[in-house]
């Protein structure tokens, strides 16, 4: 696996866990932060681990993330609750 191969998975699994410790899909400048790249790194980045997900897709001509599986960023009728706590919305 490349250099930039591991830091697109590690781009993939960060949004999932900003979902679950947020209930919302990070910006990309917020992806920057964690990540440790630049604004413009962390944008690119979420295009690439969007191509190898499934489910995963972008508020139309924009970068803000509108799905990644199995989380929706809009509310929606499937509300997920995990220990009582209701935050998430699904796909």
């Amino acid at each position: 696996m490349s250099a930039e191969e591991s830091l697109a998975q590690r781009a993939y699994t960060s949004i999932l866990e900003h979902f679950v410790q947020t209930g919302r899909a990070p910006h990309y400048t917020e992806l920057a932060h964690i990540l440790g790249v630049s604004p413009d790194e962390a944008r690119d980045l979420q295009r690439e681990a969007a191509k190898d997900g499934v489910g995963c897709w972008f508020v139309q001509d924009t970068d803000y993330i509108e799905s990644w599986a199995p989380f929706y960023n809009a509310p929606t009728q499937y509300r997920v609750t995990v220990q009582g706590e209701q935050k998430w919305y699904g796909q």
